[in-house]
């Protein structure tokens, strides 16, 4: 692996140093493939469900990482007030069914040449486990087991597809494009683990953080914040978890060189720009929880990361963890470098890029030839 700047890394006003990007190309890619095989994941899925519906069921909560700084149990719009520094604390973004660049990311944290020095991994999702075809059931029962196995060490916070799951008590839905993963619930209401794996995802992301306010100024939500519209309110009532609030915390997109944006309330795909996050900065700090920088998902950027030199003032990271061209992604490469990050105090999170070999991402997700069949993965896509 090899340190290298970013050409570009913003320069923010906090005299923050360029981004850091860290280049992980001698993993055990074998092992990583071996990990990542969906008939073992599916082999353990009544044991993990079980756990996952014990855990959920506690008096007390399930215990997951940041949830002691809820100033409620229903509280989704996270204050941490203290952040320990001495675990390394990751942060992994979209990851849309990708099972392979969700193993290779697991086994970075585990690679002995990174500098974690033994200590305990922490982990924050962005949200948007599934959709977009890939292994989404498997990619769920995954992230079920870390929880399962460190409920302290996991944190979840909701994307605009895991929100938009449902379940009426007989069939799940979704209010968002695509929505191939409900479909393929559907299509499995026979089988008991698969319905009840769907039912225990409705339920965590209900209780899911929209976003988390940490000490050192770092905002970390799946999209955004709330717009300047929700400002004076905001500002009145100090309601974080205003439901329009938690809205723009989960669908609102980065511009990447616009000043403002105005606010689209006729459906939920505002953007924003730089000048709109330097407001929503200001505000904050006025409500006592002073923001400076963002990491965040959602948008399927091209190099799978982003940091916009437009922000310079109040730097955003943009982390997707897609190791292929979705279908609905009209440009660029087939075989993607999926990114995460690490948090690092006072700055944006360094990126790690994972090259991943080609040929394994084509044998995982083989590149379907126009007018081919439907399916984009083997083995039971959904």
């Amino acid at each position: 692996m090899s340190s290298l700047p970013s050409d570009t890394a913003p320069t923010p006003v906090m005299a923050q140093p360029l981004l850091q990007i860290v280049e992980v190309e001698d993993l055990n890619w074998q092992a990583v493939r071996k990990a990542a095989n969906p008939a073992s994941i599916r082999s353990n899925m009544r044991a993990t469900v079980e756990r996952m519906e014990a855990l959920l069921d506690k008096v007390d909560g399930p215990g997951m990482l940041f949830d002691n700084d809820r100033t409620d149990p229903a509280d989704k719009v996270i204050q941490v007030s203290d952040l320990d520094t001495g675990n390394p604390l990751w942060i992994i973004g979209d990851l849309h069914g990708d099972l392979l660049a969700l193993e290779a990311a697991l086994a970075a944290m585990r690679d002995p040449t990174l500098p974690s020095d033994g200590a305990q991994t922490r982990i924050v999702f962005l949200g948007d486990l599934f959709d977009d075809e890939g292994f989404g059931l498997e990619v769920l029962l995954r992230v079920f087991e870390l929880i399962v196995d460190a409920p302290d060490r996991v944190c979840l916070i909701a994307g605009n597809h895991d929100e938009a799951l449902s379940y009426d008590g007989v069939r799940f839905a979704s209010s968002v494009t695509p929505s191939d993963f409900a479909d393929f619930l559907n299509a499995n209401l026979a089988h008991e683990w698969i319905e009840r794996a769907g039912k225990m995802a409705v339920r965590l992301f209900a209780r899911a953080p929209r976003a988390l306010f940490f000490p050192d100024g770092l905002l970390v939500a799946h999209g955004g914040f709330p717009l300047a519209d929700l400002h004076a309110r905001l500002a009145e009532t100090r309601d974080w978890n205003d439901p329009q609030c938690l809205s723009d915390f989960v669908w609102t997109r980065a511009h990447p060189k616009a000043r403002k944006k105005l606010p689209n309330r006729f459906s939920r795909g505002s953007q924003f720009g730089y000048e709109d996050f330097a407001a929503f900065c200001s505000l904050s700090a006025s409500l006592a929880r002073p923001v400076t920088h963002m990491v965040r998902g959602h948008d399927h950027v091209e190099e799978r990361y982003a940091a916009y030199p437009a922000y310079r003032a109040h730097p955003v990271l943009t982390t997707v963890a897609l190791s292929r061209r979705l279908s609905r992604e009209s440009f660029g490469p087939y075989e993607r470098v999926p990114t995460m990050a690490q948090f690092v105090e006072g700055t944006l999170p360094r990126v790690y890029r994972l090259h991943i070999p080609a040929d394994m991402i084509r044998e995982v997700y083989p590149e379907l030839a126009p007018g081919g069949p439907d399916s984009e993965t083997i083995q039971e896509p959904h």
